[in-house]
């Protein structure tokens, strides 16, 4: 595990646990994910703030300007503390494992749901409800067009993929008939 990664998991602790003392959990969660939209979408605006030649004040400047009234305190101080000890590349990680920790107390989990053509609403809250069960958490589903796949669906939570997609049953029918030949 890199150096960054370690750090980045200890803000993302420090910050959990600050939005847990003030009962702040899921603002502060959507507070950061509204931070990482807004600088994908101005890349420009990414750069200045990730740039090593700006400076530190200009940088909390920059931040006072366009988050200072629209985040809480509690996530506006962690922004300004990321460049002011230089970490400002690691706010992507940080808001990843804000997240994963997030979910893991709460016991929430995020689903990716693949799929050939789009779900109705009915439909992803019937695979929500399915997954809640099997995970015995709350399931947050995200669903993904993939027209790789022939039929079916794939889930991801977590690291664990359950693929009843027809293109995974092809292929566990086709490594079975390869190993009865090999017999």
């Amino acid at each position: 595990m890199s150096q960054d990664t370690i750090v980045a998991k200890r803000y993302a602790k420090a910050l959990f646990e600050l939005a847990k003392e003030q009962n702040k959990i899921a603002a502060v969660e959507e507070e950061l994910k509204s931070v990482v939209a807004i600088l994908q979408d101005n890349t420009d605006f990414e750069k200045l703030i990730k740039h090593p030649g700006l400076g530190i004040d200009a940088k909390k400047a920059l931040l006072k300007n366009v988050f200072e009234s629209q985040l809480s305190d509690i996530t506006y101080n962690t922004l300004v503390l990321l460049v002011e000890n230089g970490r400002e590349e690691l706010l992507d990680a940080l808001v990843n494992y804000f997240v994963t920790i997030a979910s893991d107390v709460l016991g929430q989990a995020q689903a990716t749901v693949y799929t050939p053509v789009e779900l109705s609403e009915a439909e992803l809250n019937h695979i929500s409800a399915t997954f809640s069960q099997l995970t015995s958490k709350q399931i947050r589903v995200v669903s993904v067009l993939d027209k790789s796949l022939l039929g079916g669906i794939q889930v991801r939570i977590g690291d664990r993929l359950y693929d009843g997609s027809l293109s995974g049953k092809l292929e566990r029918l086709q490594k079975t008939l390869n190993q009865t030949q090999a017999l």
